[in-house]
């Protein structure tokens, strides 16, 4: 019989094996951590795991793009405020100067007993520790009329890289006086690229090379975070051209019908020129696969992101079920670090600290003008628990606001550093 960590636990050594590291009962040489999703969940806590470890754990991330494209600033780049390279980063350092083994192809099944997981091309890849990071997928028949096989016609770009550009290029071919139509995700939904700040950002190129073009926003929430600063700048640099249809007046009942671009909204339906579909989202398929989801979401312990059916799986970000965070890549990065020393703390008995979470949200409502939503959270037994909180009020100065753009390009350059550098 194989002897595993809980039959050791079981035993009169357990307080011996409380203090050993987890590997030692394991019986083979470093050990292995298996990271799934290289963005800023994924990337962040191999980096940090290889880095702390000085090479005493064996670390592979398995990503499949070569490219990562953060969904964090391709708003800015639908709105003419970036170029595609600004946002796109690669895995080299990651190799080079940490010894991360990276390998770009899909996992599409995880063996939990056995502890391995196995890669679209053939190979399993064995573990002490697996971290999904895997994002999101989206829930099938969300938006009536709209599935996968429609993206092109009526692009997501809610992962960004191919879709970003083809949402862009389809914006910018819009006749003059032609509508742009989005439908916007139920909650709880990722954010970075948040909905409205991308309303914003079409509303931004629409204003200067279609300025009679019009907007509709088809929302099945009767509210969303920062409306109030959306509402104020809507009015302040977009005057009428965009048209916020809530779940109160039948936002949440909407069709599409990608061939004929037609968008339906409580039976009323409206020929439009270029679509942004958003449908409800779901953890990344691989959580699933793994057995670590429970409905939508994979429910996670708030003291390490260890799912809370098997322990030695962690999930990090958007697919996590975890309590007050956001679904953004501010937040994936800071619980990326929070896991990955837990695992390091697991795996070669180095110090474990408190569990301490933070998460800030800028959007651009147009040139310099930013605003923020943010809080610090921490670690109860139930959940990620929110301690205190900040948010962007409205009428605030210009140069206030510009500030505040400028912050968020500052925190742009660390967390891409943080997690690739």
């Amino acid at each position: 019989m194989k002897l595993n960590r809980r039959i050791f636990l079981g035993t009169g050594a357990a307080a011996a094996a409380l203090s050993a590291p987890h590997v030692l009962a394991e019986g083979h040489g470093r050990p292995r951590v298996v990271v799934v999703g290289g963005g800023a969940g994924g990337a962040t806590a191999a980096r940090y795991i290889a880095k702390d470890s000085d090479g005493g754990i064996d670390v592979t991330l398995i990503e499949p793009s070569r490219t990562y494209f953060s969904c964090f600033f391709s708003n800015l780049y639908l709105g003419g405020l970036k170029e595609i390279d600004d946002i796109g980063h690669t895995y080299g350092t990651l190799a080079a100067k940490y010894g991360i083994n990276v390998v770009h192809d899909w996992a599409v099944d995880v063996d939990r007993d056995s502890r391995i997981v196995t890669l679209a091309g053939g190979a399993t890849l064995p573990y002490d520790k697996l971290i999904l990071s895997p994002g999101i997928d989206f829930v099938d028949g969300a938006v009536e009329g709209w599935s996968l096989a429609a993206q092109n016609a009526m692009p997501h770009a809610y992962k960004a890289g191919s879709q970003t550009e083809l949402l862009k290029a389809q914006v910018a071919a819009m006749p003059d006086g032609g509508t742009f139509a989005m439908v916007a995700p139920p909650n709880p939904f990722r954010c970075p690229p948040g909905p409205y700040e991308r309303v914003s950002m079409v509303a931004h190129v629409l204003k200067a090379t279609n300025p009679t073009a019009k907007i509709i926003v088809a929302d099945p929430k009767p509210k969303f975070s920062k409306m109030s600063l959306f509402e104020e700048g809507w009015a302040k640099h977009y005057p009428g051209m965009i048209d916020w249809i809530g779940e109160d007046f039948g936002g949440g009942a909407v069709s599409v019908d990608p061939a004929a671009m037609t968008v339906s909204i409580d039976g009323e339906e409206t020929q439009v020129d270029a679509c942004n579909v958003i449908p409800a989202m779901k953890a990344g398929r691989i959580a699933e696969i793994a057995g670590v989801t429970e409905g939508n979401w994979a429910p996670v312990n708030a003291a390490d992101m260890s799912s809370k059916v098997d322990p030695d799986v962690h999930i990090l970000g958007d697919a996590s079920q975890q309590g007050d965070m956001p679904k953004s890549g501010f937040s994936a990065n800071s619980q990326a670090k929070v896991c990955a020393n837990a695992v390091r703390g697991a795996l070669t008995g180095s110090k474990v600290f408190p569990a301490k979470y933070s998460n800030t949200c800028w959007s651009l409502i147009d040139a310099n003008d930013g605003v923020k939503v943010g809080a610090t959270y921490e670690a109860t037994a139930e959940k990620i628990a929110k301690v205190d909180g900040f948010i962007s009020a409205v009428g605030e100065s210009a140069d206030i606001r510009r500030a505040t753009y400028e912050e968020s390009e500052g925190w742009y350059a660390g967390i891409t550093a943080d997690m690739f550098s």
